[in-house]
């Protein structure tokens, strides 16, 4: 099979509008979380999140174009913008070889929300907006992507939750090496900041309440740790067949090494308390990278701090890397971004990627007293991030309804 290459990231996320500020705030342990600015949330159980700063999507569309596009749409059409340049994909003559294969959780909810509300609230007269649906379906930000740029190739969108973003590199990764593409554009992107959608999470009890302390409510493994803190935006990865960029000179950041997925088939929102398929799925990938536990550098963990989650995926590194925990370092990014569902793991590969490209691990911020029923041995970066070989690093991803989706990345 085809080996995979990373020839361009974007980021557009709570603590960085592009890759560049996204990592320096990942090292130097910036927060992302405030109160909610875009709607009134003073009735809600949770009143912030992680929301953008001082986006312009004017720097990325044409004005009259926002209005055709949900945020998630928008979002993802910024960080896709990034990586091309980033990666110069955008003086290739043969579209036909690149593709897009891109991940969201709830895709155009932002939309939805406020159209159905029109609607209920008004007459009863239906005035729906005629993008309604192109902006809704979870579909269209590939779409637009491939239409804003002339991409002919593959073309689909992964949902699978909060591991969607995780399941469509995965996607991307098998469809280079097994020849059916040259290059993808792949990745996430989510606008999750809506009263629906914090109503909802709220009242399954999934988000802190630390309404006090915004900046230190996501303490993924802390023992008084209360739930996750939303987030919004997107990660983009140029994948690119390693031939095809050596033959064009293009600058290679990393490599894809392996990647996997399993089902927990347990429950419609907890994982697996022994976090079973967790493990299985961390194992698949090694398998299909063929490295061993030995191998691994550093793991971005999923953990988006909440009681049971942190748990379950703790006992599954435990389990696979038994014997080589001292030598792995392990963060949970979540704590300074918040969680960006279907984007999440967008912007946790490019974390990891950046890991080996630059031998520093981001730690994981607020975190002031490990859970006892924590496994012992793990070797977690808390406060300050830490300059550490890395010549491979996983990143984790899980979702509602037991999707477990593993990408593995190596120094190229």
């Amino acid at each position: 099979m085809k080996k995979v290459v990373i020839t361009g990231l974007g980021a557009v996320t709570p603590i960085g509008n592009n890759v560049s500020e996204y990592w320096d705030s990942l090292i130097n342990g910036r927060s992302g979380a405030a109160e909610i600015t875009r709607f009134d949330a003073s009735k809600f159980k949770t009143r912030f999140a992680c929301e953008l700063k001082n986006f312009d999507p004017l720097e990325y569309i044409k004005k009259p174009e926002i209005r055709k596009y949900d945020p998630f749409i928008i979002y993802a059409l910024a960080a896709a913008q990034q990586a091309l340049d980033m990666s110069g994909a955008e003086s290739i003559a043969n579209k036909h070889d690149i593709g897009v294969i891109w991940g969201t959780g709830n895709g155009g909810f932002a939309t939805f929300e406020e159209q159905v509300t029109e609607y209920v609230e008004g007459d009863g007269t239906p005035r729906f907006n005629p993008y309604f649906i192109p902006k809704t379906i979870p579909n269209m930000a590939s779409g637009i992507i491939a239409i804003k740029h002339g991409l002919t190739g593959i073309n689909f969108t992964a949902v699978s939750a909060c591991a969607a973003a995780n399941t469509a590199i995965m996607d991307a990764f098998n469809y280079i090496r097994w020849g059916k593409a040259k290059m993808i554009v792949t990745g996430g992107s989510e606008a999750g900041i809506t009263p629906a959608t914090m109503g909802g999470f709220s009242a399954m009890k999934a988000l802190s309440t630390n309404n006090d302390n915004p900046a230190g409510a996501c303490r993924p493994f802390d023992a008084q740790r209360d739930g996750f803190v939303m987030g919004e935006g997107a990660g983009a990865l140029v994948l690119e067949e390693y031939e095809h960029a050596v033959a064009r000179g293009a600058n290679i950041i990393a490599e894809v090494a392996g990647a996997a997925m399993t089902a927990d088939a347990y429950h419609i929102s907890a994982t697996h308390p022994e976090g079973e398929g967790a493990a299985r799925a961390i194992e698949l990938a090694l398998q299909d990278a063929n490295l061993t536990a030995a191998d691994m550098g550093y793991i971005n963990c999923h953990a988006t701090s909440t009681p049971v989650g942190d748990l379950s995926e703790t006992n599954a590194i435990a389990k696979v890397f038994a014997k080589h925990l001292d030598k792995i370092k392990i963060s949970a990014t979540k704590s300074m971004t918040g969680h960006l569902l279907g984007g999440a793991g967008a912007i946790e590969a490019i974390a990891s990627i950046l890991a080996v490209k630059n031998n520093i691990i981001p730690p994981t911020i607020n975190t002031s007293e490990l859970d006892e029923k924590i496994p012992e041995g793990l070797n977690i970066v808390i406060g300050k991030a830490v300059e550490h070989k890395v010549n491979v690093a996983m990143s984790n991803a899980f979702g509602f309804g037991g999707h477990n989706a593993i990408v593995i990345f190596k120094k190229h």
